[in-house]
């Protein structure tokens, strides 16, 4: 193999452990500061917990909770239920700055990278940032903002969706690139 390119494949792994290093930190902080247990405890994304925020926050299950409980239960289940949509906001919000990490080391491994998609993201985390404060504010006046927090789970989807195919891609490109170095090798091209 000729130095080039052993170099440029050291400098992808490089990035891709600092990529793993990066992905990890925040959670190593959440254990350590020993703090409530976040929804994503064990690597699960937003998605996976969904399901039970709607059913929490259905306009079906507070006039069922209305009809059979006392005023003082209702009170606390709604408090409590608030403090789950609270914490699965959290768990979303940290998904998409996870996202956002990986699309910077996207970014710098990329060849084709332009300003267009660095405005693209920055557009993204403005966008996210405001969706985020409102729904969050709206959850602690006590209002459920479910069709919000659909609409704020889908664009971390969408985003999770976009950097996977990224990531398939800058993989694909990678194994090419040495697949075609190996075999200007075999044929003695490379040799110095």
């Amino acid at each position: 193999m000729n130095l080039p390119l052993m170099l440029f494949i050291g400098f992808v792994a490089v990035l891709l452990l600092v990529l793993v290093w990066g992905l990890r930190r925040p959670q190593e902080r959440r254990k350590l500061r020993g703090g409530p247990q976040s929804l994503d405890e064990n690597d699960r994304r937003h998605v996976t917990y969904l399901p039970q925020i709607r059913q929490a926050l259905a306009k079906a299950d507070f006039k069922f909770l209305r009809e059979r409980a006392s005023e003082k239960v209702q009170r606390r289940v709604r408090r409590e239920r608030r403090n789950v949509a609270l914490a699965y906001l959290d768990a979303l919000r940290g998904d998409f700055h996870s996202l956002l990490r990986t699309a910077r080391v996207i970014a710098v491994l990329s060849p084709d990278v332009a300003a267009v998609h660095e405005f693209e993201r920055l557009r993204l985390t403005a966008k996210f940032g405001l969706q985020y404060q409102l729904i969050r504010w709206k959850l602690l006046a006590g209002f459920a903002t479910l069709p919000q927090l659909d609409g704020l789970s889908n664009l971390v989807s969408g985003l999770s969706v976009r950097m996977e195919a990224a990531m398939k891609e800058l993989g694909e490109r990678a194994a090419l690139a040495a697949e075609l170095a190996s075999s200007m090798n075999g044929r003695g091209l490379g040799a110095v």
